[in-house]
């Protein structure tokens, strides 16, 4: 039998990044304990949140990774813990120090390598754009009639059944655009990610990520962990590990993701910050649910829902899944 999960906690990912993030953070001990700890780690990390500082992928997923873990902290400081956990693509660090899987400190230096590796590899004429209003299938099939060997694009993220993502080079991505329109997409947007995420094009990336984790000691999670690459409940350590590294030149199935969650009978999800992105995907995927973004209920509202979710009896059908699944 598979977890009875009726708390789950969803971390975003790049491309929800904003200036002034990490200013707006909620005004709670935890969070500024998180960012004094941060700076510690990385001197300068804990407040670049500025326009300029977010144009460097480093800087932005670094900025994501100290969201997440001082958003978390907080909601534990004040009894909100989850029961289960996913990241979308970066949002998987925090999520894996939520699940004990790392320490903040061995978080914030593995994004940070990351970025610098992902940088470096596409420092230019790469990107990504998401497409709205067309059925993966579709997508899938209008990726490989654009995609070429000197510009090729990627499937790279299915976030539901009409919103998928596209990994790629700027021509590619400009022939995406015009072609999507013509096959009645109802609306076709470049992300504010400057290199082709979660496609082979980042295989040496995942490569040099396997080996940096690989010295990250194997503890026993304290909180379920699913994966935005596999769609799969992982209770493991050195899988969790693994998927962190490998998830970058993997498609993001957040779908699958979001679907398990509901499945396990999930009752509330609450979105770190910053933004509302996943908290609009599991309100619509799953509508029973109740779902927060904590950028706008705030810490004390959303730990009084917390507490009345939790009181309330389970659905019959929670925990039905096997872990594996």
């Amino acid at each position: 039998m598979g977890p009875r999960v009726r708390v789950a906690f969803l971390y975003p990912g790049q491309g929800t990044q904003r200036p002034g993030m990490l200013h707006d953070l909620p005004d709670h001990a935890a969070v500024a304990a998180t960012l004094t700890e941060a700076e510690r780690i990385l001197p300068g990390s804990s407040r670049q949140d500025t326009a300029q500082a977010l144009e460097s992928t480093v800087t932005t997923q670094v900025a994501l990774c100290v969201a997440g873990v001082a958003a978390t902290r907080a909601l534990a400081d004040e009894g909100v813990t989850p029961d289960a956990v996913a990241g979308h693509s970066i949002g998987a660090f925090p999520a894996a120090v939520a699940a004990g899987v790392l320490t903040f400190a061995e978080a914030l230096v593995a994004v940070r390598h990351r970025g610098e590796l992902m940088r470096d590899a596409y420092p230019s004429g790469y990107g990504m754009a998401a497409v709205l209003g067309l059925s993966v299938s579709h997508v899938r099939r209008m990726v490989e009639s654009i995609s070429t060997g000197d510009d090729p694009a990627y499937v790279a993220v299915v976030d539901t059944d009409e919103q998928i993502v596209v990994a790629g080079s700027t021509l590619a991505l400009e022939r995406l655009t015009t072609t999507a329109a013509h096959a009645g997409a109802r609306r076709v947007q470049r992300l504010d990610i400057g290199v082709p995420s979660h496609c082979p094009l980042l295989d040496g990336v995942a490569g040099a990520m396997a080996d940096h984790l690989g010295a990250v000691p194997r503890r026993r999670l304290t909180v379920p962990y699913v994966s935005d690459s596999t769609g799969r409940l992982l209770d493991d350590a050195g899988a969790v590990l693994d998927d962190l590294a490998l998830g970058i030149a993997t498609t993001v199935k957040w779908r699958d993701a979001t679907a398990i969650l509901g499945e396990l009978g999930t009752a509330l999800f609450i979105q770190t910050p910053p933004g509302h992105v996943l908290a609009r995907m599991a309100g619509a995927a799953h509508p029973h649910a109740r779902v927060i973004a904590l950028a706008e209920t705030g810490i004390a509202d959303t730990a009084e829902i917390t507490r009345r979710v939790r009181t309330r009896p389970p659905s019959p059908a929670a925990g039905a899944l096997d872990a594996g699944t």
